[in-house]
């Protein structure tokens, strides 16, 4: 595995498990570090597999592209869109979190749930 790789892998490792620990009470935060887990690991694999990628923080553009370039991974394009929602405005207050949603407890674990399913399905696509 690329030294870049590692260190993507381990940066996304911390957002995870910063995520877990906020996930019961930090909901903004947790949701934060849901979102840049998820996009770190799939940039890590964008980058071992040398798939070239613009600068961008959109789940569903990087998911797109592995999927163009044959490496599929264990998530729909509504788990895109959810983790894609979150992103501003679990980072800034421009209002809740999802539309009509205000974050809780139930939404952290919903996206903990995705997150940790794409880091499954990376980590067996590494082997």
């Amino acid at each position: 595995m690329k030294d870049e790789t590692i260190k993507w892998l381990e940066y996304a490792n911390e957002n995870l498990q910063s995520a877990q620990l906020l996930a019961g009470s930090l909901f903004n935060p947790c949701l934060q570090n849901v979102q840049q887990a998820v996009e770190k690991v799939l940039k890590a694999l964008l980058i071992e597999f040398d798939i070239k990628f613009l600068k961008t923080h959109s789940i569903a553009e990087l998911v797109s592209l592995l999927e163009n370039n044959g490496k599929n991974i264990n998530i729909t394009p509504e788990d895109c869109d959810l983790l894609d929602s979150i992103y501003l405005p679990s980072k800034y207050p421009l209002g809740g979190v999802l539309p009509d949603f205000e974050p809780d407890e139930e939404i952290c674990k919903k996206c903990l749930e995705i997150a940790e399913r794409i880091f499954d399905s990376v980590e067996k696509r590494l082997k």
